[in-house]
């Protein structure tokens, strides 16, 4: 690849390089799914990985690991961990807040 030459879309996503393919009509649908997938996660908990994700690229081994043991002492103790293990103990779908 190096010599700038077109790359379709359906190749960018086989090489991983995108994450999906969709035909412009089904575009809007398809993002409201994404959307409403997103909100129902625990997004606190979302938030916290994009923040680990964002600091990765600057951070060395040690400082990242640092990091996602803070992270997860956080997440630890979110409202949404502990309906996430209730749910879970329950075999019930998890209703998160965002708490």
């Amino acid at each position: 690849m190096g010599l700038a030459e077109p790359l379709s879309a359906e190749i960018a996503e086989s090489w991983g390089l995108i994450w999906k393919v969709v035909d412009d009509h089904d575009l809007m649908a398809e993002a409201r799914s994404l959307a409403e997938r997103l909100a129902s996660q625990p997004t606190r908990a979302l938030a916290l990985i994009k923040q680990a994700i964002h600091a990765a690229a600057s951070n060395d081994f040690a400082a990242q690991l640092e990091l996602e043991k803070n992270l997860q002492h956080t997440a630890g103790r979110t409202e949404d961990f502990r309906e996430g293990v209730a749910a879970f103990l329950e075999k019930r779908k998890a209703r998160f807040t965002g708490r």
